[in-house]
């Protein structure tokens, strides 16, 4: 055990004061969240302006709805208990306040995670099944499976009320998460399955992804082996095939931002329930504040990655370099002009000669 899981260990255990911590760092995670958030449903209501949105982009507009008002329910929380130098379970009604947490962490891990894999089905059946897509799936799917997708993580999250699981405070006292380092069989049982769905949910979602891909790749050699088509079906096929890139690109960055956040809290639970270790508060923290760095990512992602950008940034990277151009066409005008005038002044010349000649 080093040092700091000594001191949050002990703290946690005789004081209701903040142990450490950089309030200015969760300050500037709130703005960063909030700024993205509001900027990815800005860009998503201009859209919209434009062409009527479909369920890959109901979705994400879920999620990033989800995502900006995860971020206005937890983060005003961790400011006040910096602010005042008090843990959450310290505060008024603490312990009320510490599940609630808790609760909000939990379910924003795993209605994020959901409604990632259902961007990625959506995906796969649009490009490997695509009368099935067109026929069977319309935005009203996207609007039943949302609440499908939250309800269903309401439930799994309410359990801790009623004794199966349970939430606690973590070091610094400004986070309260699931327990990692349950000693009954319930709790036991209740981590190891917020971690096994997780895993599920990201190996389906990785799974979705590389078929989409195979089929993109399949899709571009039989858009190639079809080139003799007319013009305007082959304009019409690569304008598709491109907006299928450019969902996949934003579903896959989407994908491994959330990888990389959520992986480090899976694997810390599967750790510390198959080992016998003492714990480590200051390394679960880490895999919390990893957790929570997702929502703040996610809407940057969409803003780099929303078509439109990516067009502008092409369009730029292929612009033609205005020297060349500029010579070839400056050579040619000049002589043309003073061959022209020429030419002029001799017909004229001529045609005064047959006036005058008699």
């Amino acid at each position: 055990m080093g040092p700091d899981d000594r001191i949050c260990n002990h703290s946690l255990a005789v004081t209701q004061h903040v142990l450490s911590g950089n309030p200015t760092t969760s300050a500037v995670m709130f703005a960063t969240g909030v700024i993205g958030n509001l900027s990815a449903l800005v860009f998503l209501a201009m859209r919209c302006n434009k062409q009527r949105l479909s369920l890959f982009y109901v979705l994400v507009t879920a999620l990033l709805m989800k995502d900006l008002l995860g971020t206005l329910a937890v983060s005003p929380l961790v400011l006040t208990s910096y602010a005042t130098n008090t843990t959450l379970t310290g505060m008024k009604n603490g312990k009320e306040l510490c599940k609630y947490f808790g609760f909000s962490m939990t379910f924003l891990s795993l209605a994020t995670l959901a409604t990632v894999c259902a961007m990625a089905q959506e995906r796969y059946l649009a490009i490997g099944h695509p009368y099935f897509h067109e026929r069977h799936l319309n935005n009203r799917c996207g609007y039943i499976t949302i609440p499908v997708i939250y309800l269903g993580c309401i439930i799994f999250c309410v359990t801790p009320f009623v004794g199966f699981g349970s939430y606690v405070q973590y070091c610094p006292g400004t986070w309260c998460f699931l327990d990692m380092n349950p000693k009954d069989l319930r709790g036991k049982v209740y981590a190891g399955l917020y971690a096994t769905f997780t895993l599920v949910m990201i190996s389906g979602t990785v799974l979705c992804n590389v078929s989409v891909i195979c089929h993109l790749v399949k899709m571009r050699q039989r858009r190639r082996a079809r080139a003799q088509g007319s013009r305007q079906k082959s304009y019409q096929r690569s304008l598709s095939l491109t907006e299928e890139v450019e969902h996949l690109l934003l579903l896959s960055f989407i994908t491994v931002v959330f990888c990389i956040c959520s992986f480090p809290l899976v694997l810390r639970v599967y750790f510390n329930l198959t080992t016998r270790a003492e714990e480590k508060h200051y390394t679960d923290l880490a895999a919390l504040r990893m957790l929570s760095f997702n929502s703040i990512i996610d809407p940057w992602v969409f803003i780099i990655f929303n078509p439109s950008v990516m067009r502008f940034f092409w369009r730029k990277l292929r612009r033609p370099r205005t020297p060349q151009v500029s010579t070839i066409k400056a050579r040619p005008i000049q002589p043309k002009l003073v061959d022209s005038s020429f030419s002029t002044m001799e017909t004229t010349s001529m045609n005064m000669d047959r006036c005058h000649d008699p």
